[in-house]
Parts: structure tokens; C-alpha cells; sequence
């Protein structure tokens, strides 16, 4: 059998077949309060363990907002590991390398199958070479609040790290020793899940700006330390200073500003990348030189979003995630630093986020002359990402651009075909590179006001020619045979699979 793109779908795997779309969209089910309302605290996490009777075959759920510093997810496999636990499914909004333990729980059995949105490190290793039993489902990270929401995902246990808590349950990530900002990749877990616990290091007498609502909540469980924040910041989320990389993003608001997109009351969202992140640096400048103000700017959030929007350049923020330090401080302080759920975020179960952006701009680890884009897997197949919200993002925005350089370590970035599909190329609209921009030909409306712009206008098949004379064709890597993963979209339809050591035969 194979998807609207001509991929496979595994054998075994079931699509989702509920009618989910943006005007007949799948009833969700019905939440979930806590059946357990008093004396919530419980003493340590065997404990949690006994008392919800967490047994083989448990399906338990994860939040990532302390990302490569999160501890909590490490303290319930460590319980599951020591109580010998088998045919465990996983579904944690994002894996890090943190979370070592799970590739040896995969690998002993203890975890056979995993749900996630973003994996990288000693976890997508050893799945990438066969050693879960199961298998792997990528999602975005609007559809993985809509598979929770409409029973797809059916999760017994969600294990929620809050950085402030009462003892009732109730909390939010604004403060407290651990603060990582908005939670809003916990929410759909809290309202769904059929038990949920609040892990926490700080425990409060009363919470304001609630997230996270203690009627949903089983119990609460304090610990010495959740994660550590510094932790929140990598290396993915620092702007580039290599000066190939402004140029793409110079370039990128010269395409938007060209097109007229950047104007009073538009709306954007740039990802986490350096060149994405460098795009608000022009962008801002542009907005101050034509005295532009913004509705809102959305997704992960980091300082250079709010620091635009402390100078008056953007009149809302709607953050999910607090992508480093200066986020958190500021959603904790000002009020129209709105944190939102991963639902309100990109959910089609809901008016959402990413289909009011006006335009979103990301990155790309492979793009073809489809216009399809992978940031999930290295051209040897290997995971190195995943979707998060890129996919959301660039199926809702009314322009999608694509920012990247023509040549990432001497290979092409620019090929006949992807490893991996992650976001289908009729949702993206521009690819800005170093050398050209190409448009994609199905925006003709895009191509009209950019002619006579003055603008380095190529066609994908001219990007990927430059990049194969520079370079040379790479060579074709062997892919496994047995597919160990798929990649869906925000509506829960197969968009690709991945293979057992990388590649596609």
C-alpha cells in the first residue's frame, strides 16, 4: 500500500481512519478529570508506580520543554528498568540524548514502540538500527496533540514536569528552580490521559496563569531536581554568524518584502534554526525602517522574538515553548507573552495558531525538486530531527519559505529526491539559498509580483545542477529493507516511512 506521495506504509501499521479535516473534524474524546482529588502528594515514584499499578504494555506519555536537561522522563525508566517492565509504549513529545536509558530499554525489550515528534541521539540510533520491536511514529507536533485528543494515542500514564506546583496539582513553568516557561506540550496529555502525575521540585500554595489544572490530576510527586534549564538552549538555537548563512537570510526578507507579505498586522513565525533566527535580525530592521508593527509571532520562542516585541515591533507573542532564558523570563512577566497549548498551536481539531500565519520561515536538511523538505533524517537515513512544528507551520501559513545553503559539508542540499519526506513540497512555497531563489511553479500569484524584483530567481532543478557541479552527485547510500518508522502529518495520514539503517532502495 502507499501514500498520496507514492510511499509505502508498512505492513501492520493501521492509518488512522477517522474523518479529520478542518470543516468535519473528529469528535475528541471527552476529558478526563482525576478520580483522586485528595491528598494528592505521593512519596516517590515506586510509589506513583503501586498506586496507579503501571504494569507491561503501559502506554506513558512525556513532555520536552527542559529538552537536553530533562530529568523526569530518565526517573520513570529508571523505576520501569528496575522492576523489570516489558512492552512499554512511549509517547514523549521530543527524545534527547539525555535520555540515554531509553535506547538501553529499547533494546532489552522493556520499550517496543515509540510515539514522538523530534528524536536525536543514542535513542534514534538504536532504533535506526532495528533494535526496537516496533515501531517508531513521528508525528508534528499539532498532530500529536490531535492523535492524544481523538483517541489515536491512547495514553494510560502522562508524567507532566512542572516547574511550579501546588500540592492539588495546579502549575505553570513561569518559576521556580526549574522554570522552562510554557508548558504547552503537556496539555493535551493532561486533559486526556486516563491518570495523570505532576512531577515537580517546587511546590507553591497557590499558582496564577494555570497550564497545568490540578482537577486533572492524580497526584503530585516532589522531587529534588526536574531537569536543568540551561539545558533548554542548544546549539540549534543560537543565530548564525556565518556570513553565507545572513546572506540567505538577508535574502529571505528581500523575497518578503518584495512579495509584500511584510506589512502592518502580518503575522510569522521563524523556526529554531541559525539562519531562521538570523531572518528575525533583517526582519526587525526592515520593520523599524517601514514602521511596521506585527499582530503575533508564534511557535518555540526565543530572546530575539521578545526582544522585537519589547521594542513594539510585535503587539502579541503565542509560545508553546520557551526555546532559551530570556523566553522564560519574559512569559513570566509580561502579559502578552501568551503561553498556548500545542492544540491551540496547530491542532486541526481547533482553531489554531499556524492557520493564521501570515508567513513562516524554516530550515531544511535535504529539499527536491518537488519542493518536498526533510528535517528528520541525515541523507544516510539516519534521525537526526523530526517535524516538531514545521510541518504545522507550513501547511498553515500563507507563505512558506525554505532557508538553507546550497552545500552542507560538500553535499548537495538541494537533490532529486529527499531521504525523507517531512513536509510535503505543495505546502512549501520558496527556497532561499546562497546561490538563487527558487519559487515554487504552483505559486504563480508569488512569481508575478516577484518579476522585475531584481531578485537571483532560479528553478529547484538550476539549485540542484549548481549544487551537483559544485559537489558532484552523491552517491546513492543502500537503504535497509525493513522500515522501522513512519512520518505523519498534522492530519495523521502516512506522509513516509524510514528505513532500517537509513536510505531508500
Amino acid at each position: 500500500m502507499k501514500n498520496a506521495l507514492g510511499r509505502p506504509v508498512p505492513a501492520g501499521f493501521v492509518p488512522y481512519s477517522g474523518v479529520i479535516g478542518k470543516d468535519n473534524p473528529r469528535r475528541r474524546l471527552e476529558k478526563r478529570p482525576a478520580l483522586n482529588q485528595e491528598n494528592k502528594l505521593i512519596a516517590d515514584i515506586a510509589a506513583v508506580f503501586d498506586r496507579l499499578e503501571i504494569g507491561d504494555g503501559a502506554t506513558l506519555s512525556f513532555h520536552h520543554h527542559l529538552r537536553d536537561g530533562d530529568e523526569v522522563m530518565n526517573l520513570v525508566l529508571a523505576e520501569v528498568k528496575r522492576r523489570g517492565l516489558k512492552n512499554l509504549t512511549l509517547a514523549p513529545s521530543s527524545v534527547f540524548p539525555n535520555h540515554h536509558l531509553l535506547a538501553e530499554l529499547i533494546e532489552n525489550g522493556a520499550v517496543t514502540k515509540l510515539y514522538t515528534d523530534y528524536i536525536n541521539g543514542p535513542v534514534a540510533a538504536a532504533i535506526c538500527a532495528g533494535k526496537m520491536a516496533g515501531l517508531l511514529v513521528m508525528d508534528t507536533h499539532g498532530g500529536r496533540s490531535c492523535a492524544i485528543e481523538s483517541g489515536d494515542i491512547a495514553i494510560d500514564v502522562a508524567f507532566i514536569a512542572v516547574p511550579c506546583a501546588t500540592a492539588s496539582g495546579d502549575g505553570n513553568g513561569f518559576s521556580g528552580p526549574s522554570a522552562c516557561g510554557s508548558l504547552g506540550y503537556a496539555v493535551s496529555d493532561m486533559y486526556y490521559a486516563r491518570r495523570k502525575v505532576v512531577i515537580t521540585d517546587h511546590i507553591v500554595d497557590s499558582v496564577t496563569d494555570k497550564q497545568i489544572h490540578g482537577e486533572y490530576v492524580d497526584y503530585v510527586l516532589k522531587v529534588d531536581r526536574i531537569g536543568r534549564r540551561e539545558e533548554i538552549v542548544s546549539g540549534t538555537t543560537r543565530i548564525t554568524r556565518d556570513p553565507v548563512g545572513l546572506l540567505i537570510a538577508e535574502n529571505a526578507v528581500r523575497v518578503l518584502a518584495a512579495v509584500g507579505a511584510i506589512k502592518d498586522g502580518f503575522s510569522f513565525q521563524t523556526g529554531a534554526g541559525g539562519i531562521s533566527l538570523a531572518v528575525s535580525a533583517y526582519l526587525k530592521r526592515y520593520m523599524q525602517e517601514n514602521k511596521i508593527t506585527a499582530a503575533f509571532a508564534s511557535g518555540g520562542i526565543t530572546g530575539y522574538i521578545v526582544a522585537m516585541h519589547e521594542e513594539g515591533l510585535i503587539h502579541d507573542i503565542y509560545d508553546v515553548q520557551c526555546f532559551d532564558l530570556a523566553a522564560v523570563t519574559s512569559i513570566g512577566a509580561n502579559p502578552r507573552h501568551h503561553a498556548i497549548s500545542s492544540a491551540r498551536y496547530a491542532s486541526i481539531l481547533e482553531k489554531n495558531v499556524a492557520d493564521r500565519l501570515d508567513v513562516v520561515i524554516l530550515g531544511a536538511t535535504e529539499v527536491d525538486t518537488d519542493f518536498n523538505v526533510n528535517v528528520t533524517t541525515a541523507s544516510d537515513g539516519l534521525i537526526i530531527g523530526g517535524s516538531g512544528g514545521h510541518a504545522d507551520t507550513a501547511n498553515g501559513a500563507k507563505i512558506t519559505v525554505i532557508v538553507t545553503p546550497l552545500l552542507k559539508t560538500r553535499l548537495p542540499i538541494v537533490k532529486d529526491r529527499v531521504t525523507t519526506v517531512t513536509t510535503p513540497g505543495s505546502d512549501v512555497d520558496i527556497v532561499v539559498t546562497e546561490r538563487g531563489i527558487a519559487v515554487n511553479p504552483t505559486r504563480r500569484d508569488l512569481l508575478e509580483r516577484l518579476s522585475g524584483s531584481g531578485l537571483p530567481l532560479v528553478t529547484i532543478e538550476e539549485l540542484r545542477d549548481k549544487a551537483i557541479q559544485i559537489a558532484g552527485r552523491p552517491q546513492e547510500i543502500p537503504s535497509g529493507k525493513r522500515i522501522i518508522g513512519v512520518v505523519r502529518h498534522r492530519d495523521l495520514s502516512v506522509v513516509d516511512v524510514i528505513y532500517e539503517t537509513g536510505g531508500r532502495s
